[in-house]
């Protein structure tokens, strides 16, 4: 019987490791050209929480409205849309990104979106980057903090 339940239990463990590792592969590779090089005038623990900890300063409605958004639960790190402050990466520097910044997400949305309601200029004419009504009620099951997870 034990020699039974051994087998699936083996296949178990094998199947949540390789997801576990593909899972750390995938968050290393993710982002590459994620970094802040023009934030070199920062002491290194200034720049613990990325973007929002010195934005948080800076322009604290802003950050508190991405912290409270459906991107700053779901930890989309600003240079995801926003490119780096260098203007080098992946993503060139942009102050207000544009509609093919958020197609590389949200493609399949903005079809229907303009399927339904034809072609916007830009998605903040109806949905506002980081404004908290864009999204509900979301931000009301998270633990109210100064702080992300990326601190």
């Amino acid at each position: 019987m034990a020699r039974l339940l051994k087998k699936p239990l083996v296949i178990a463990l094998a199947a949540v490791i390789l997801l576990v590792a593909g899972f750390f592969v995938y968050i290393q590779n993710a982002f590459t050209g994620t970094r802040c090089e023009a934030a070199k005038h920062l002491e290194a623990e200034d720049m613990i929480g990325d973007c929002y900890g010195c934005h948080l300063k800076v322009t604290p409605q802003i950050a508190q409205d991405w912290y409270e958004s459906k991107h700053g639960v779901t930890l989309v790190r600003c240079q995801v849309c926003h490119g780096q402050p260098d203007g080098k990466g992946a993503v060139p520097f942009q102050r207000i990104p544009g509609v093919e910044v958020c197609a590389a997400c949200h493609g399949v949305a903005i079809d229907k979106m303009t399927a339904l309601y034809g072609k916007r200029d830009d998605c903040s004419t109806c949905h506002p980057y980081h404004a908290r009504p864009m999204h509900g009620k979301v931000y009301e099951n998270r633990q109210a903090t100064t702080k992300t997870s990326l601190d």
